[in-house]
């Protein structure tokens, strides 16, 4: 089964961090890029890059920034393969983002038939 594993960061988490640290941090994000079971990986451009897009009265609405002003930002995604749930929150757990104050929202990917990814 395909589970995707939404990664919400702390804006600033990495800055702190000595160069070495921050370099072996994100060669685990890619290391889990390199997994056979990591199905599809993104990173999403910085939070004050977002536009949303909503309705208001029958009119479209499109706003700079993010839908919700909140302390984590969504920041890119893994989908993986997993037997159930529990190894999809190993993995998960692997992601540094959440050892550094963030947290892994894990959700299961319903396949569609003929549908690409």
């Amino acid at each position: 089964m395909k589970y995707a594993l939404l990664v919400y960061s702390i804006p600033g988490a990495h800055d702190d961090l000595p160069e070495d640290e921050r370099n072996a941090i994100y060669g685990e994000y890619v290391a889990l890029t390199q997994d056979p079971r990591c199905v599809a990986t993104a990173q999403l451009e910085p939070i004050s890059t977002a536009t949303t897009v909503r309705r208001d009265n029958g009119q479209r609405l499109v706003t700079d920034g993010p839908f919700a002003d909140t302390k984590e930002f969504f920041g890119g995604y893994y989908v993986v393969e997993a037997d159930n749930l529990d190894q999809a929150i190993e993995w998960a757990d692997r992601i540094p983002t959440v050892r550094l104050g963030g947290a892994v929202e894990v959700r299961p990917v319903i396949d569609h038939p003929g549908a690409e990814g």
